[in-house]
């Protein structure tokens, strides 16, 4: 496995590199979710990336960035465990180079939901994005289901700018208890990781009561409420029940819908969504 730091660097690895390439972005702090995405890229692909870069221009809290967990020797471990042939992990002037003055800004389906809560962070995401397709010329990019808008948000963005990248949704990892695998997981006391399951529970709450028969959209954001409020620690910032393809909130689900939610334990914010079909 070869590690490299600089745009000079990456290109001189990847221009004998076999076709086709799979690429994995990721900010580092690899968990076992990441592992699944380096095993279907590994299967799929003749050269295999890694990118290990911690977007700052993602981020609209300082103090969120400054506490992102990072281990670079841990990442690389698992990388070289799943036999990934390369591992892009630039510094934040190799990615934004002086000068640098653009940014991406994908539309309506950056909006609602971690749009309207994180004003910008789908601009960071677009953009790093842009610039690591660009740089890597991969024919797949590897991501979460977990991040089921951010999966929307790059596909929308690749499809419009015309980036030959195919974007490549895995399922969501999970933890015994259904809790999905998340970076911001270490972030969490032992009451709030205790807690934190209800996420996966009220999903499951709001897919069984669909799957009953019920399609009122507030009937089934109320069924997801309900089994949140049964966990003190958990503070929702919303229950949504939306279109699958434009996150446009349904009255009635006649057709594909997601189920999502963002609650905070403490100071830990945490997403989960399930799809219906």
């Amino acid at each position: 496995m070869e590690v490299v730091r600089t745009r000079a660097e990456l290109h001189a690895a990847l221009d004998p590199a076999p076709r086709p390439v799979g690429l994995v972005p990721t900010m580092g702090w690899l968990h076992e979710g990441h592992r699944s995405l380096m095993l279907r890229a590994r299967a799929e692909s003749g050269t295999t990336v890694v990118t290990v870069f911690v977007n700052p221009r993602q981020f609209e809290d300082p103090t969120d960035l400054a506490g992102y967990p990072r281990d670079e020797d841990r990442d690389l471990a698992m990388c070289r465990e799943e036999g990934m042939d390369l591992v892009f992990a630039p510094p934040v002037d190799e990615v934004y180079p002086s000068g640098f003055d653009t940014r991406v800004q994908v539309g309506a389906i950056a909006r609602p939901l971690e749009g309207a809560a994180r004003p910008g962070h789908f601009d960071g995401v677009a953009t790093v994005v842009a610039v690591l397709f660009g740089l890597v010329r991969a024919e797949r990019a590897y991501f979460g289901q977990k991040d089921a808008q951010q999966l929307l948000v790059i596909r929308r963005m690749a499809i419009d700018l015309a980036i030959g990248t195919a974007v490549v949704a895995c399922p969501t990892v999970r933890e015994p208890d259904g809790l999905a695998l998340s970076s911001r997981n270490v972030h969490l006391s032992p009451a709030e990781r205790a807690a934190a399951p209800v996420l996966h529970r009220a999903l499951l709450a709001g897919r069984a009561a669909w799957e009953a028969g019920e399609r009122s959209g507030d009937s089934l954001r109320s069924t997801m409420r309900s089994v949140l409020a049964t966990e003190p620690l958990a503070d929702p910032e919303y229950a949504s029940v939306a279109d699958a393809s434009t996150l446009t909130e349904l009255e009635r689900v006649d057709g594909p819908a997601l189920l999502s939610l963002a609650v905070r334990f403490g100071g830990t914010r945490l997403i989960d969504n399930e799809p219906l079909p």
